[in-house]
């Protein structure tokens, strides 16, 4: 399902700034804040941005980048309090009069300047077993995955997700929570949890059903409201809370039906 709000797109419409216009950017860094200014260009992108500064002005400026295209996600970080993709963010279309404020994404630990250690995030998606388990003993032969089935279309959107971290440096829970798995790793769970390959559910379904799973989600929807894909992780979230349930039942439904000493009655 994709996400009911339009993410920030490039080619949103943007006027330019004057020839000769220049831009004031304010980096955190080091507990502060430090000034650039750089020039206003035709289509220039926030990452345009933080490359010229660290190319012309300051060379020991940190931050992370890779492809410059929208696809690894890397350059992500924090633009006027939002977190973006900065290869895909005109200054144009999120420049406060004459100004930009870039800091590094929220809820992870900063390395230097603008680059965040991904390792809690990465950690969470491990400990959501976002791994695929193929069982103590695998098919013989490759399952038949049909595109038009139920499960395979409930996660059409989000087996797209590059693992940017946007979202989870939306995600509020995450700031009040340290401990809750993150968006990004729930919606991993969700997908492997309608793989039909996958034999590793009921040790995923109930490692998102505890304090920091699924159902710690108070469904803000910030995560699908910023995810640069237009994904929807909320609606993830809520599939594993739906599946974390009847999950429950089944336990509890068989628990009833042996009895106390454990055996069905006879």
């Amino acid at each position: 399902m994709n996400a009911p709000f339009p993410a920030p797109s490039p080619t949103e419409s943007t006027v330019d700034a004057a020839p000769g216009a220049m831009l004031t950017v304010r980096i955190r860094r080091d507990g502060g804040f430090q000034a650039f200014t750089v020039a206003r260009r035709p289509a220039q992108t926030v990452l345009d941005v933080v490359t010229e500064i660290q190319r012309e002005q300051d060379p020991t400026l940190a931050y992370r980048f890779a492809c410059r295209v929208g696809m690894c996600g890397s350059c992500a970080m924090m633009v006027n309090g939002r977190p973006r993709w900065t290869c895909r963010t005109r200054v144009a279309a999120v420049a406060e009069g004459d100004g930009l404020t870039l800091e590094p994404l929220r809820n992870l630990p900063v390395v230097k300047d603008l680059a965040v250690d991904m390792e809690p995030f990465f950690a969470k998606w491990t400990a959501a077993h976002g791994a695929f388990e193929p069982g103590a003993v695998p098919a013989d032969d490759f399952a038949v995955v049909a595109p038009e089935s139920p499960e395979r279309r409930a996660v059409d959107a989000g087996i797209e997700c590059i693992n940017c971290g946007v979202c989870y440096a939306a995600c509020d829970v995450v700031a009040w929570n340290p401990d809750y798995l993150g968006p990004a790793a729930l919606n991993r769970a969700w997908t492997l949890v309608n793989d039909v390959r996958d034999r590793g559910q009921d040790a995923r379904l109930a490692a998102v059903s505890g304090d920091a799973g699924c159902q710690s989600c108070h469904t803000h929807m910030s995560c699908t409201e910023h995810c640069p894909k237009a994904l929807a992780p909320t609606f993830a979230i809520a599939g594993l809370k739906r599946a974390t349930a009847r999950a429950a039942l089944k336990r509890f439904g068989a628990q009833a039906f042996r009895g106390p000493s454990g055996r069905r009655p006879s």
